[in-house]
């Protein structure tokens, strides 16, 4: 949720971002909603003095009436209150400056592209062709156990995921490699580590209503009666951690991880990357959140990117940095950094990671505060971003690492994780 008072101050210019962002949003009607509550606020206020005086006068008639007269006062301050409210939720964030203007995923710009594609003297196969003949993904089994978009992984393929998952959380949790990734991409901040977290699977409607992530409830897996939600990403459950809590700024950045796995119906994208598991309704997925002060949000943004980058490289995977354009970012979004691996089934580059810097929109609508050291409260500043999309990253590995012979060669970087094992198959 916005500062309504950055939108009174800068309407013109948040009208401009709403139409940037491809958003169809009655600005006005917001703010004068908040005014109507400014107004209904103060002859509440009136009332009640004029109420107290009378009291004091013992002029009780005449308090009666106007303790009456706050009655239907009251009940439309709060209709108003209570539609301002709903009305702040749908909102987007503000962009930060660099953010290219666009319409959709075609327009969103290329930073950088590092390592070449590998040239294959054999004709490729794509992971679903691969794993048929080694027997590690089952699709047509978990077909007739649960339904369409669900696999079960076996043998190796597991032993991979589980090395690849190790390799994430020993970086992210070793200082010293932490100092040598801040080192080595020049940055200004602190090589405190993440903590680990085992977070909820389900979250509750009503924290899921304050993150923006209930609606569009189509595409989430829920429990009505309950009014419970599956998590479609770890962050779900991580970003209201500290829920209604101020922390104290020296405790500050706080960094956490978490590997869950994630539900979601895929409801929008029928008919879009069926084959292998690309697209599932259950998959495994590493997530980074980083809570900081306003001061140096976006010096943790630039960590986490390095981060995803340093263990992209250490699998010796090509890949492409991506900054993303108005029209394709997330409504929470201040500014939004992904990462497209490539994919020789596809012969393309596609999305594996992703890093959202979300200012203090998210703390906002959770009420996470930090109190500085110079006593001031202000709202906590908040990074997301994915560690590892796992069916992905297992999709690139297997299909930039196979051999003429339908193997796949295990990244030597992973091999100490699978006891020295050099190859599946």
């Amino acid at each position: 949720m916005i500062d309504i008072q950055k939108l009174r101050e800068n309407t013109q210019a948040y009208k401009t971002m709403c139409k940037n962002r491809q958003l169809n949003i009655d600005v006005d009607q917001v703010l004068a909603l908040d005014e109507k509550r400014k107004t209904l606020q103060l002859q509440i206020d009136q009332l009640k003095h004029q109420q107290k005086e009378h009291a004091q006068q013992q002029q009780y008639d005449q308090a009666k009436a106007l303790k009456e007269q706050i009655k239907p006062t009251e009940e439309e301050f709060n209709q108003t209150k209570t539609k301002l409210q709903e009305l702040l939720y749908t909102l987007p964030n503000l962009i930060h400056p660099n953010v290219p203007v666009g319409k959709d995923e075609n327009e969103n710009i290329i930073i950088k592209t590092v390592g070449i594609p590998r040239t294959f003297d054999f004709p490729i196969k794509d992971h679903e062709e691969l794993w048929t003949t080694l027997w590690i993904i089952d699709k047509e089994k978990a077909a007739q156990v649960t339904g369409a978009r669900f696999v079960y992984l076996k043998g190796d393929i597991v032993l991979l995921q589980n090395a690849i998952t190790q390799l994430i959380f020993d970086t992210v949790t070793n200082e010293q490699t932490l100092q040598q990734i801040i080192q080595d991409n020049k940055l200004n901040t602190t090589a405190k580590p993440f903590t680990p977290v085992i977070p909820p699977l389900m979250i509750n409607f009503d924290t899921a209503e304050k993150m923006g992530r209930l609606h569009p409830m189509d595409d989430r897996f829920v429990f009505p009666d309950d009014k419970y939600m599956m998590i479609g990403s770890a962050e779900h459950s991580l970003w209201p951690i500290h829920m209604n809590e101020t922390l104290d700024e020296t405790q500050l950045p706080i960094r956490y991880i978490a590997n869950t796995p994630a539900f979601r119906r895929e409801a929008g994208t029928y008919g879009k990357d069926t084959r292998g598991i690309f697209r599932q309704h259950q998959f495994d997925k590493i997530e980074m959140e980083i809570f900081s002060t306003a001061a140096t949000s976006e010096e943790e943004q630039k960590l986490i990117v390095a981060i995803q980058e340093y263990l992209l490289q250490k699998l010796d995977l090509p890949y492409q940095v991506m900054q993303i354009c108005t029209g394709d970012m997330g409504k929470p979004d201040y500014n939004q950094i992904d990462i497209n691996t490539y994919m020789p089934g596809q012969d393309a580059y596609r999305e594996t990671h992703t890093s959202d810097l979300m200012t203090d929109y998210q703390s906002r609508r959770l009420n996470i505060k930090v109190k500085k050291t110079n006593g001031e409260t202000e709202y906590i500043h908040m990074n997301d971003a994915t560690a590892c999309a796992m069916a992905r990253m297992l999709i690139a590995i297997i299909e930039n690492n196979q051999t003429k012979d339908g193997k796949i060669t295990i990244p030597e970087i992973l091999q100490p994780y699978m006891h020295g094992q050099k190859q599946i198959g």
